[in-house]
């Protein structure tokens, strides 16, 4: 089972993951949130949704806002990319989105019941790390069957594994937006837990959503984000203030 989380629509660093031979042998593919808000949201629904039910959806807080604008329940997206990305998908993509679940449970080889999620099991937007007390897992975990022996979470765009609670946690990192190093991030899950991450021509990548996207500051954004110009101790901080 491949796990992808936070693609942000960057197709180029999608298609590098999926052109991995792991993923493209996987079972199931699982999206773990954060599929859409980005330069390119539409073509990376598309290219997703061609693989059909081997994909398993879940639905990210980003995705959750982009929805929201769309159908104007919301006035603003914190994400400046947003609004572009929100205006970028179809009327149908949009339907999709919106139809997404937020957790998912399945049993993997190796690692029995799985609980998939974006942030936590109960959030979409809860912040949780790898350096997070007892306590905080503690309190994250309280309504989590008991059967669960594994949880695989996104949303913060850096790859760990941990024991919390006599769970094991997983982030793949970010596919498009990665924090701390280059390069599309995702994991293999079963019978092990696998954290990959799939170099891919971020130059070239660069100059196609250049070409392709016409949000305003596309340039400097996919030179930020693509290259990681975020360390893992920058965002670290950033979210523990969270």
């Amino acid at each position: 089972m491949a796990v992808l989380s936070d693609i942000h629509g960057v197709l180029p660093a999608l298609e590098a993951v999926l052109a991995e031979p792991d993923v493209s042998r996987a079972d199931r593919v699982v999206l773990t949130g954060d599929i859409t808000a980005g330069p390119q949201p539409a073509e990376v629904v598309d290219v997703l949704r061609a693989l059909g039910d081997r994909v398993l959806w879940l639905s990210g807080n980003a995705d959750r806002e982009l929805v929201e604008y769309r159908r104007g329940e919301r006035a603003d997206i914190p994400d400046p990319i947003g609004p572009f990305a929100a205006h970028a998908l179809r009327a149908d993509q949009v339907d999709f989105l919106a139809g997404l679940p937020k957790t998912a449970t399945l049993t993997v080889r190796g690692l029995g019941r799985v609980l998939f999620c974006h942030a936590t099991p109960r959030d979409d937007e809860e912040i949780v790390l790898v350096d997070s007390p007892p306590e905080r897992w503690a309190e994250v975990f309280a309504e989590v069957d008991p059967g669960i022996g594994t949880v695989v979470c996104g949303h913060t765009h850096m790859p760990y594994t941990r024991l919390a609670h006599g769970r094991l946690v997983v982030n793949p990192g970010s596919v498009g937006m990665p924090y701390g190093r280059p390069g599309a991030h995702w994991c293999l899950l079963g019978p092990g837990t696998d954290l990959r991450v799939t170099p891919y021509d971020i130059p070239t990548a660069t100059a196609r959503l250049v070409a392709a996207c016409s949000y305003p500051d596309i340039e400097e954004w996919a030179d930020y984000f693509l290259r990681a110009r975020a360390s893992d101790s920058e965002a670290l901080t950033l979210f523990s203030a969270r």
